[in-house]
């Protein structure tokens, strides 16, 4: 079982959301990824979820979680699409709020085996494709960069 992450510039175009979609189905295909963890803070994001959700019709056996940096609340909205499962790390409960999504895109990116990036603006997602190629050099994951 095979599990990817997102990172991606928030202001992505939607010209993207085609190649994220084929990325996504490559994965399925061609690595065995089963898990799909997306954030939802930007339009990279709300594509990924889009993706992912438009994949499970074909291959059921998937599944999608939504990762939430803050504890959630009931203000919280969240995209309009079905995720099977949330992941809110236990230990984010101690990080102050500022440095939350930080810490839990570093959570996923040292567990998970694949990363599907579009990062083409400087930034903090910038600095989280840095970060994972860093793991990639080691071993730990591979990345795919759209």
């Amino acid at each position: 079982m095979g599990s990817c992450f997102f990172i991606g510039n928030h202001d992505a175009p939607s010209e993207v959301e085609r190649e994220l979609k084929a990325a996504v189905e490559r994965h399925i295909a061609e690595y065995g990824v089963t898990h799909f963890t997306v954030g939802h803070y930007g339009a990279f994001d709300a594509m990924a979820a889009r993706a992912v959700a438009e994949a499970k019709k074909r291959h059921p056996d998937i599944s999608l979680t939504i990762l939430l940096p803050y504890y959630p609340t009931a203000s919280d909205t969240l995209p309009q699409v079905a995720f099977d499962d949330t992941l809110y790390p236990s230990e984010m409960e101690s990080v102050p709020k500022r440095l939350a999504i930080t810490r839990a895109n570093r959570y996923v990116i040292d567990r998970c085996d694949h990363l599907i990036a579009y990062v083409h603006n400087p930034g903090n997602a910038r600095k989280f494709l840095e970060y994972a190629q860093r793991r990639e050099q080691r071993g730990l994951l591979t990345i795919t960069e759209l």
